[in-house]
């Protein structure tokens, strides 16, 4: 995949941003991604973000850090904190923002011992991108943990989006995506939102025990999982 995202991201930290990030989708008009929302101060994290952060604890990895916001915050409050992301571009401003463990990896192959806390915020799960894909990532997240150890991340329930007309050949919260940013587009690939009766299913199937931590008005919502 062409690293659009870590592009946008990369241009937007060195003020050379003059372009918007598109997502395209394949269930209506693609929409303009703000790349701002992946610098956010400590004092613009939502609640759910917080709460997340508040249980942080051990050995932490960040998963899909983007441009570091969670990280650094973690990282200026004394915590242990390693952040990955699959975008060389992004990882580059993560060391440049300050991040001090910033490694360029795909989760899905990642190998560096164990730790206390996964972190997956702004719906990091999604890479999983669909329900068979989030058993292979679960199982694969479950062998990076201490004995003790949570996995945090949130996800969306996204029926609304069909106003009742949900797909029958697939899950809806399987969705196609594509990133556009200046001349440049990424191959479409699949993102995953995953209904909380849906993901206690999986999580039964695993062996994880849930807890819903917290759940807002826009049906997206805070999981822990542990073993």
């Amino acid at each position: 995949m062409n690293d659009v995202l870590g592009q946008a991201i990369y241009d937007h930290y060195h003020s050379s941003g003059k372009y918007k990030l598109w997502i395209h989708n394949k269930y209506g008009p693609k929409e303009e991604m703000p790349v701002e929302t992946f610098f956010r101060n400590p004092d613009e994290f939502p609640e759910l973000e917080w709460l997340a952060l508040k249980q942080c604890r051990g050995r932490i990895l960040d998963i899909g850090a983007g441009a570091g916001s969670h990280a650094l915050f973690l990282q200026n409050n004394k915590a242990n904190v390693t952040a990955i992301d699959i975008s060389p571009l992004t990882v580059k401003v993560m060391q440049q923002r300050g991040v001090e463990r910033a490694t360029v990896a795909d989760i899905k192959y990642f190998n560096d011992g164990k730790f206390d806390t996964l972190l997956m915020l702004m719906n990091g799960i999604g890479i999983a991108g669909t329900l068979n894909g989030l058993k292979a990532l679960l199982t694969h997240l479950k062998t990076m943990l201490n004995d003790g150890g949570q996995i945090l991340f949130d996800s969306s329930d996204i029926a609304y989006l069909y106003e009742g007309n949900l797909p029958k050949s697939v899950y809806y919260g399987e969705i196609d995506y594509q990133y556009q940013y200046k001349n440049n587009r990424t191959d479409w690939f699949k993102w995953l939102y995953v209904d909380k009766q849906t993901l206690q299913s999986i999580a039964n199937e695993l062996g994880f025990i849930t807890q819903i931590l917290m759940e807002d008005d826009y049906d997206q919502y805070l999981v822990k999982f542990s073993l």
